[in-house]
């Protein structure tokens, strides 16, 4: 190997946070040909992650690593939300989370790439790909050890909950993750709510805000919020709120009361 192959793959590695993958295209792009990353193999420096990604030889990547690569070196919208995120914000530390399951969501036009669906993770994923909210609000930056990620911050992942609720997501548990929710910044909310294009979502959330008594629900706009027409019934033989025209589960309702 020739000095200056020599000095690109040693600066590759110094610069290669833990963990994480980098894409083909991107290293590519960025000046490793084809020939040269096929010699990076043969000298063991790097291993192939399925077709289209790489990873430091004998490193163990994470789910956060390959997302790592997803979002800096190919924008994309895939995120760690719904009550993973809440976990990983401290939100949720009262529930039971199963390490061995993780959610991401997506935009609608958005699919996981094949060598991360293929990957052996110590996980099991459910990916959603919706655009019931815009890719970038409320979002946040989450720091880890050797690399920082992009996840729902508390208000998006609550909705994100929601809109999995009541098929994929129990109500119940929903309720109790909003409990948890106090302080939540009314400007952030009011921003979600109004882009929010899921009716179920919006209507939710809010009755839920309001049972728990959160302080800054009295900051939310209401005028300013579409929240449609006509009823919503998420359960059979549930109790009807008429404020918000939805149909409830009647442990919902009674839940917190004597």
């Amino acid at each position: 190997m020739s000095l200056e192959n020599e000095y690109k793959i040693n600066k590759l590695l110094k610069e290669w946070p833990q963990g994480t993958v980098y894409l083909t295209s991107w290293l590519t792009k960025n000046g490793f040909s084809n020939q040269l990353l096929n010699r990076y193999k043969n000298s063991n420096w790097i291993e192939s992650v399925g077709s289209g990604a790489m990873k430091r030889s004998g490193d163990t990547l994470s789910v956060e690593g390959a997302l790592y690569a997803l979002q800096e070196q190919r924008g994309s919208s895939i995120h760690l939300g719904g009550k993973t995120a809440l976990s990983m914000l401290g939100r949720a530390h009262y529930l039971a989370f199963s390490a061995r399951r993780i959610t991401l969501f997506g935009n609608a036009k958005e699919k996981l790439p094949l060598w991360f669906i293929d990957y052996k993770w110590e996980a099991e994923l459910d990916y959603y790909s919706t655009s019931f909210l815009p890719d970038q609000l409320g979002i946040v930056t989450h720091e880890l050890i050797n690399f920082n990620i992009q996840i729902s911050g508390a208000a998006r992942a609550m909705m994100e909950c929601l809109y999995l609720a009541p098929q994929k997501q129990d109500l119940i548990e929903c309720y109790e993750l909003m409990e948890g929710l106090n302080n939540l910044r009314p400007n952030i909310v009011q921003q979600l709510l109004e882009e929010c294009s899921s009716i179920k979502v919006k209507r939710l959330f809010l009755y839920m805000a309001e049972k728990a008594q959160h302080p800054w629900v009295r900051y939310v706009e209401m005028q300013k919020i579409d929240l449609g027409k006509g009823n919503r019934s998420l359960v059979e033989n549930g109790i009807y709120v008429s404020k918000y025209q939805i149909t409830v589960p009647k442990e919902l309702v009674h839940y917190g009361t004597l």
